[in-house]
């Protein structure tokens, strides 16, 4: 009779950790909001996210269930990038994503309109290295999980965890940008150094006026026609 009591103990304990866990999802903590962290996601519909040139986000690609920004994998589809109504400039960005096998995608940041070029951005891509053909592409494993996509490889070799979630987070403090993965840095560059200028040089970007050098921009959350899925967006402007 005592093994069985604290067995039933034990399994509400974890029965309500569970439950404080899910109602964390898109919420601030008090110590996330003291420190002036706002989300970019409410968990309940698309407000705050437009789409390029557009008044509206494409909702009909997009979905919001469970308190997840989803959408699904759909063959010769792309294009209904998500952008924030917002522009920022000096940020510290956290999103949870969870990708599924296959999968490519991205977030965008400081998304602008460039004079020649159009509409681009610094990506921070997000990939699943074993199983999608990308990985293979570009130098020196530029266009792997975590890199500045087609710019920049990794400083620190990671690996996201597909089929679960994982947590991308992005810091931009004037010139000088962070990307994390789990909660490790995995690339540190200066927009203004010349190792920066010259791998834009080497890649699909050339052509872009002064790419990475924008001021401010948008933040995009990239259709892919990859089936993945968002929650936790937060930005705090520094």
């Amino acid at each position: 009779m005592k093994t069985s009591y604290f067995t039933l103990l034990l399994m509400l304990s974890v029965t309500l950790n569970a439950v404080y866990a899910q109602k964390k999802d898109n919420g601030l903590s008090a110590q996330e909001i003291k420190q002036g962290y706002q989300l970019l996601f409410n968990g309940k519909n698309l407000e705050g996210w437009t789409a390029v040139g557009k008044s509206a986000p494409p909702a009909d690609r997009w979905k919001v269930e469970n308190g997840e920004l989803a959408i699904d994998k759909k063959e010769n589809h792309g294009g209904g990038d998500l952008i924030t109504e917002k522009e920022y400039e000096n940020f510290d960005l956290s999103v949870d994503y969870k990708l599924l096998a296959g999968g490519n995608s991205g977030i965008k940041y400081l998304f602008t309109r460039y004079e020649k070029g159009g509409w681009l951005g610094q990506e921070y891509q997000i990939l699943d290295n074993t199983n999608h053909p990308d990985a293979k592409n570009g130098i020196n494993g530029n266009r792997l999980e975590g890199t500045l996509y087609d710019v920049l490889p990794l400083d620190k070799k990671a690996q996201n965890k597909v089929g679960t979630w994982n947590t991308a987070r992005v810091v931009v403090k004037g010139a000088e940008v962070k990307h994390y993965l789990n909660g490790v840095e995995i690339l540190s560059y200066n927009r203004d150094s010349p190792k920066f200028q010259e791998a834009v040089r080497q890649s699909k970007f050339k052509d872009a006026v002064q790419f990475g050098q924008a001021k401010s921009g948008h933040i995009l959350l990239q259709d892919h026609g990859d089936a993945v899925a968002f929650k936790n967006i937060k930005i705090k402007v520094l």
